[in-house]
């Protein structure tokens, strides 16, 4: 091999800058379109914790009702550990005010033949959800929502 041939070859082995310059741009605009998808995919999946809350608040408020002719004036004697309660986004039971809480669970509208369960954002969820807001669900098994997006539950 001779001294052209080796100059030739180490002359095209690295990029260029304006290469490099290309290939951040394209990964800037790739990014600045998936990262809102993603975020809002985030929201969403916090969101399905919330609604599953409430469908074993509501089941367990059924069965409460089989046994004593009466709904649950308290989420405690639904067996949860608080009334009102606070979940993660995996659906795992926080003290109030923890960093991880996303929704926190309460029951309103009680008497003996209805009530009314709520789940409201907490911290960081209720600043990107606000679209759906709070889900609630009552003892006919209404769901509603308080924000103004249709597709929440």
């Amino acid at each position: 091999m001779n001294a052209l041939t080796r100059k030739r070859r180490s002359k095209q082995a690295g990029m260029t800058l304006l290469e490099l310059m290309v290939v951040l741009a394209i990964i800037s605009i790739i990014s600045a379109l998936a990262y809102p998808s993603y975020m809002q995919f985030v929201v969403k999946a916090k969101r399905g914790a919330a609604k599953s809350i409430l469908l074993q608040v509501a089941d367990r408020q059924q069965q409460f009702f089989m046994d004593n002719k009466r709904y649950a004036g308290t989420l405690t004697q639904l067996g949860f550990p608080a009334n009102p309660f606070v979940i993660a986004d995996d659906g795992a039971f926080v003290a109030a005010g923890d960093a991880a809480s996303v929704y926190s669970v309460t029951l309103s509208n009680l008497s003996t033949t209805t009530y009314t369960v709520t789940a409201a954002p907490q911290q960081n969820q209720a600043a990107k959800d606000t679209m759906c807001g709070s889900l609630t669900m009552t003892h006919t098994g209404a769901k509603g929502r308080s924000g103004g997006a249709a597709n929440c539950w």
